[in-house]
This record gives structure tokens, sequence and C-alpha cells, in this order.
């Protein structure tokens, strides 16, 4: 026997000891890829409330600011305001509408900006009164 025969039956021996442990081995770590292949499709969960609920929890304390009588004390009116405004901020932020509300002091900018943002949302296809 020459020489080319010894290390053609080598490498066939090699193979056939080797190549069950290899494909034993692949298959133990195939679920793992498809695991982590289908992670990765996932979209990631929102950050907040849905926006319907947003929507509709802004339209409710519109109505209450709106509807409140004239001898509602001013800590109330101020309050509901502060709550509509952060409403109005949750909607920007999961609609993608840049705003000011947080920057601006109370006073009649603010509510020029409360107006702008409600337009913008309006635009943006959220039902805000």
């Amino acid at each position: 026997m020459d020489d080319s025969g010894v290390v053609v039956n080598l490498i066939l021996f090699a193979v056939v000891c080797i190549a069950p442990t290899v494909l034993f081995w692949c298959a133990l770590r195939v679920p793992r890829l498809i695991h982590r292949i289908r992670s990765r499709r996932v979209a990631p969960a929102p950050a907040g409330p849905p926006i319907e609920r947003v929507a509709a929890d802004l339209r409710r304390v519109h109505r209450l600011l709106a509807d409140y009588p004239s001898g509602t004390p001013a800590a109330r009116r101020f309050g509901t305001r502060q709550a509509y405004d952060e409403l109005l901020t949750q909607a920007c932020r999961q609609v993608g509408v840049p705003h000011r509300l947080g920057e601006l002091p109370e006073g009649m900018d603010r509510e020029i900006e409360r107006l702008r943002v409600e337009q913008s949302l309006r635009e943006r296809g959220l039902a805000v009164p």
C-alpha cells in the first residue's frame, strides 16, 4: 500500500468517528438558534398605555375643564390642567409630536402651546376636542 491509500483511509476513519458527534452537537444547538432568530423578530412592547386609552382620558379631562362651574376652587382647576398637560405629553410621545409643555410656565404661552399640540394631534388622526 502506498502512502496516499493510508491517508485516505485515515481521513475516512476520522470522518466516520467524528461525523456523528458533530451532527448531534449541531442538533442540540438548532433549537437555541431558532429561539434567537424568533426573539429578534418580536416587536418591542409599547412603553405606555394604549393610545386609545390616552385619547379617551384626554377627552374626559377636557370635558371636566370645560364643565367646571364658576365657583370651582383654583387648586382643582390647576390640578386638572396639569393632568391634561400630562395626558397631552403622553399622546405627543406616542404619536411623535414635538411639544414644549414641560418647559413653559403657566400662562398665555402655555395655553397657546396646548392649542398647537391639540391641533397637531388632530392632524395625526387623534380625536382630541
